[in-house]
């Protein structure tokens, strides 16, 4: 756990399973594709009132875990390695790691006053990577819910990539907050754990999307030569308006993606992490397409307007996900997001759909851990039509950002 300090208090742990046991020898296979996000995880945290969390016990929230862990059931197992030493899943039932906490000395409302745009998500997500003598024992997801002193709760989550996308890791926990709604007014769900659809293994030139590392090992944690730093921007529907007055065809995310590419002004390749057409199934990264979009000469780019670079990322987009597949089982350590700055397409994720007790999260964020030294940018919808933009980038660039986007938006 992060250095808490005095903020977060009273930590406990304990484990949850599937109320049903899972077959014997069930095992659950990896794709390339899921083996090239191996050192990221996926961080969500929602924040919910005290009329949302009142009189809900920690038994309350554990209760429907059972169900919702028979339908991921595979999201409970542990890593082993075959024969040839490539990862997959054994599906043992060793359970979720929960982790109650409190927060004594704010309330949600101060706490999120306090953080001003900073990292949501420290101390508040458990942070345990699969790492070292404990790897074949770590957890694949955490749950931390911590209380607050106006009586508030916050869940956070750890997401080891692998398991799925952004996309994947938000319909799984928005499935748990949907049983514990039905509680007693219904049978659990049906088990339901298909084969992914994978995509033709075709060959390609060498990635540019990916930087391929020195053999890690059983440590599954991207290495950094600078200290990243978390922030988030948030846009209103004013401000998305005024850097798009008409229809130019381009998406909010491209947009958004333009502003900022351009406002750093030094990266020759960015990576692009969006959703695919395959669509995503219950677990696995089947659902999303890396590719890369080329700045071509830079000093031409410099010159480009918001509108032309947006248009850019959407025109030419060079995918490069069928590459990953077609290595063959022998898989090397990677970085995905960083190994370029990288942009995340996440406006189609349901981030707020955990509710507690018909509750809506007052606030709700979705983020990556384990970027690279050049920077991660994750897109999210956010409430009334606007969008949260958290920014992963070593210090100085931050601070870079920062600077550049007050210069036109005002609140930054």
């Amino acid at each position: 756990m992060n250095d808490s300090g005095d903020e977060i208090s009273g930590i406990r742990l304990s484990t949850v399973v599937p109320a049903r046991i899972t077959a014997g020898e069930t095992t659950h296979q990896l794709t390339n594709t899921d083996l090239a996000f191996k050192l990221h995880y996926i961080t969500t945290v929602h924040f919910f009132t005290g009329d949302a969390a009142a009189n809900l016990t920690i038994a309350d929230l554990k209760g429907p875990m059972f169900y919702w862990l028979e339908v991921y059931n595979r999201i409970c197992g542990r890593i082993r390695r075959d024969g040839e030493g490539r990862p997959f899943i054994k599906c043992n039932d060793s359970g979720v790691r929960i982790v109650e906490a409190n927060c004594n000395g704010k309330t949600i409302t101060e706490w999120l006053q306090t953080v001003n745009g900073g990292d949501h998500h420290r101390l508040l997500v458990y942070n345990q990577p699969l790492v070292g003598d404990n790897f074949e024992f770590t957890p694949l997801v955490f749950l931390q819910l911590t209380k607050f002193k106006c009586g508030g709760l916050s869940v956070g989550m750890s997401w080891s990539h692998f398991l799925g996308d952004a996309f994947v890791a938000t319909n799984c926990i928005n499935l748990w907050g949907n049983i514990m709604a039905a509680a007693g007014n219904s049978t659990p769900p049906a088990i339901i754990n298909p084969s992914p659809t994978l995509r033709s293994a075709a060959r390609s030139p060498p990635r540019r999307s990916l930087k391929s590392l020195e053999p890690l090992g059983d440590n599954w944690l991207a290495p950094n030569n600078l200290k990243m730093v978390t922030h988030t921007f948030h846009f209103t529907p004013k401000q998305l308006s005024h850097l798009n007055s008409t229809d130019n065809g381009v998406s909010s995310f491209e947009l958004i993606s333009a502003v900022i590419w351009k406002a750093l002004g030094t990266a020759e390749i960015v990576t692009v992490v969006r959703k695919g057409k395959h669509g995503s199934g219950l677990l696995g990264n089947h659902g999303v397409e890396i590719g890369i979009v080329e700045a071509g000469e830079m000093e031409e780019f410099t010159n480009l307007d918001v509108i032309e670079i947006a248009r850019m990322i959407n025109r030419k987009f060079i995918d490069e996900t069928n590459g990953i597949e077609g290595e063959g089982r022998s898989v090397g350590d990677y970085v995905v997001y960083g190994a370029n700055l990288t942009f995340v397409d996440c406006m189609d994720v349901d981030i707020h759909g955990l509710h507690l007790k018909g509750h809506c999260p007052v606030f709700a964020n979705l983020s990556i851990s384990g970027v690279g030294d050049e920077g991660a940018v994750v897109v999210i919808p956010a409430p009334e039509n606007g969008i949260d933009v958290n920014a992963i980038l070593p210090k100085d660039q931050l601070q870079k950002l920062k600077s550049k986007l007050s210069l036109n938006f005002c609140n930054f």
